[in-house]
Order: C-alpha cells, then sequence, then structure tokens
C-alpha cells in the first residue's frame, strides 16, 4: 500500500515550501528512486525547474520538465497527471489530490500555513484517511 506523508511546514512562505521540496527530492533522488513533483501550475513547475538547480551549493538533480522530459528522467516536475511508468515518489505541491497517486510506492505533500494549502491539504489527509491509508505527519522546523 502507498505511504502517505505529511510535511507541515510552520510559516506561510511559498519559498520555504519549495526548498523543503527541493531537499526532499534530493534525498529521494540520492536514495536512487525516480520522482514525480506535482505542482499546481506550468508557472510553479518552472520555478522548481530552476530552483533544483540552485536550491544548495554542490547539489546536483537532473530533472527535466513534464512537457519535455526523457521517459527515463530520474526526477520529472509537471502540473498534469504524472507518467504511468513512475512508482516511485510523488511530491505533490498542487492543491488536489494527484490521479495515479496509489500507484506510487510513496507519495510526500507538503503543507504550510498558507489557509488555501492548509484547508487543501486537510481535504487531502481526510480523503487519504477515508481510503484506508496510514498518514505520516512530519512537522517541519526551518532554520
Amino acid at each position: 500500500m502507498t505511504r502517505i506523508d505529511f510535511y507541515v511546514l510552520p510559516g506561510d512562505d511559498p519559498h520555504a515550501r519549495r526548498m523543503t521540496a527541493c531537499r526532499l527530492i534530493e534525498k529521494a533522488y540520492r536514495q536512487g528512486h525516480r520522482l514525480y513533483l506535482k505542482t499546481e501550475s506550468e508557472a510553479e513547475a518552472r520555478v522548481l525547474d530552476d530552483l533544483l538547480w540552485t536550491f544548495r551549493q554542490g547539489s546536483f538533480v537532473p530533472h527535466e520538465l513534464a512537457e519535455s522530459a526523457n521517459p527515463e528522467a530520474p526526477v520529472i516536475i509537471g502540473d498534469w497527471v504524472p507518467p504511468a511508468d513512475m512508482r516511485d515518489v510523488l511530491v505533490n505541491l498542487g492543491s488536489d489530490m494527484v490521479a495515479g497517486f496509489e500507484n506510487f510506492d510513496r507519495v510526500a505533500e507538503l503543507v504550510d500555513q498558507q489557509e488555501s494549502i492548509r484547508r487543501a491539504g486537510r481535504q487531502r489527509y481526510k480523503l487519504y484517511q477515508s481510503q484506508g491509508y496510514e498518514i505520516q505527519t512530519h512537522q517541519i522546523e526551518l532554520s
């Protein structure tokens, strides 16, 4: 069964949420996983595309935007449904549950304190819970 993890950030800074996503992606990539990063919009996908190149000095996370991605890319960023053959990790920065999430081994939901994001996160939490998924919640401390 898919493992669901909610990462709850203390503030409402969109940049902090994106940086947390980059750190999670880097960690999972280094562990040999393939990832799909689901964004709310194409514009946000492009912001994260740039950020993954620069978020930490010395970091290298090979990635591609979904619209032009090589199907074998280890990290794909997009605002639409993940490729059918991706099964490792889904990182959701969108406001809705991702179609096909149950095909992934793990789903990481990033929620901050911005009202609309927090409300959407609670709704997804309840939907996962109602479907019988065990959910882990992690309170993130930013430094």
